[in-house]
């Protein structure tokens, strides 16, 4: 049995898109670039706490913290994603299947030059 439960969303990518665009034309000028620093910035905060609950320090001693810490970033990330996305005319929800489609078909086992089965 898997460790990581299947997790259903609640909704769809562009749905929040729309309402973190909304939410963000009320709280932020539109400077189409910046959730990308955003997003740079919180990348930032993820790695940091990732790095010290490998090494077992900080914050990154208690598991329960340490979690509490990497989902926060990682629900900025996509935060910040869906307002950059907005921003800048792209569907993200489209953005993600479209890629997805082509990333899913590639095995770096069986083809460790290209991940394409010949």
């Amino acid at each position: 049995m898997s460790e990581n439960p299947v997790i259903k969303p609640t909704k769809r990518i562009y749905r929040y898109q729309f309402e973190i665009s909304e939410w963000s034309k009320q709280n932020f000028t539109q400077d189409p670039i910046d959730p990308l620093l955003g997003i740079t910035e919180e990348v930032g905060e993820l790695n940091h706490a990732v790095l010290k609950q490998r090494q077992g320090i900080r914050k990154g001693v208690d598991p329960v913290v340490s979690k509490a810490l990497i989902e926060d970033a990682l629900g900025d990330i996509f935060i910040y994603m869906c307002d950059f996305a907005q921003r800048n005319n792209i569907d993200l929800e489209f953005a993600i299947r479209d890629t997805w489609e082509k990333v899913s078909k590639r095995n770096w086992v069986e083809n460790k030059e290209t991940g394409i089965k010949d």
